[in-house]
């Protein structure tokens, strides 16, 4: 027999609603100490996976160097270029050592911060999958780094790197900002001004979001700039106006 509404009173309600809360926040318990878990074994991949790569580089270096040596001792004219080469060589060497140490330098566990958690999940899909895009593919994908060198003070979520061309990615939770587009112009412009030895590279600028105010991603898919958003546990990426900078 269903129970009449006038058996109903203030502290039956209270006492149903308190139940149901409860119950909610210990299934946000579950689901947050598994996303916790998940991320860790992620971060602890990405480092290894950083670790081979620095490897790998190092071993390749040190081959370049060997034959360089061996052709530098069958022709002495060859010293003056061999110089110049190894130059260039220490200082590509040094540049990916620096984008690796900002890898590096991650924090432990699992910020409680949307932005944070945003970040995350973007820096492992392009890190661990999605590095082809813009008729590009990108070998080396860093995150978090901050520089500030004659008032081009700025901080770069995500950048993405080959030999001809640089993606800088801002990230957001949320965009519906209106200033959002000329914010992520300006950075095509500190990047160039911060990392000189890049000024002969394309730049191309892209912003990662969970969720974006309509006019906020047409307002910047009109200034050039690719919008990536979450697709399950992948990315989509549109590029439909996509300029250089």
């Amino acid at each position: 027999m269903q129970q009449s509404n006038s058996n109903l009173t203030p502290e039956s309600v209270l006492a149903t609603l308190d139940l149901a809360f409860k119950k909610s926040v210990a299934e946000f318990d579950q689901k947050l100490e598994k996303s916790r878990a998940e991320f860790d074994q992620k971060l602890e991949k990405s480092r290894a996976e950083a670790a081979e790569r620095a490897a790998e580089a190092d071993r390749r270096a040190a081959e370049a160097d060997r034959r360089a040596a061996e052709r530098a001792a069958e022709n002495k004219q060859f010293d003056a270029e061999f110089k110049l080469k190894m130059q260039e060589l220490r200082e590509e060497r040094a540049e990916t050592a620096k984008f690796l140490k900002q890898l590096g330098q991650q924090i432990g566990g699992v910020s409680n911060s949307n932005g944070d958690m945003a970040e995350e999940f973007f820096f492992n899909a392009l890190y661990n999958g999605q590095r082809k895009m813009f008729g590009e593919e990108f070998g080396d994908v860093v995150k978090d780094i901050r520089v500030g060198f004659k008032g081009n003070e700025d901080q770069y979520d995500i950048v993405m790197i080959n030999g001809r061309s640089i993606c800088v990615v801002e990230v957001k939770y949320k965009a519906d900002s209106e200033d959002l587009p000329r914010k992520t112009l300006r950075k095509a412009q500190t990047f160039r001004a911060n990392f000189p030895q890049h000024r002969n590279k394309k730049v191309f600028l892209a912003i990662a979001v969970m969720s974006i105010n309509p006019l906020t991603e047409q307002a910047c898919i009109n200034a050039g700039i690719a919008i990536i958003k979450q697709l399950g546990d992948t990315i989509t990426v549109h590029d439909e106006n996509l300029r250089t900078f």
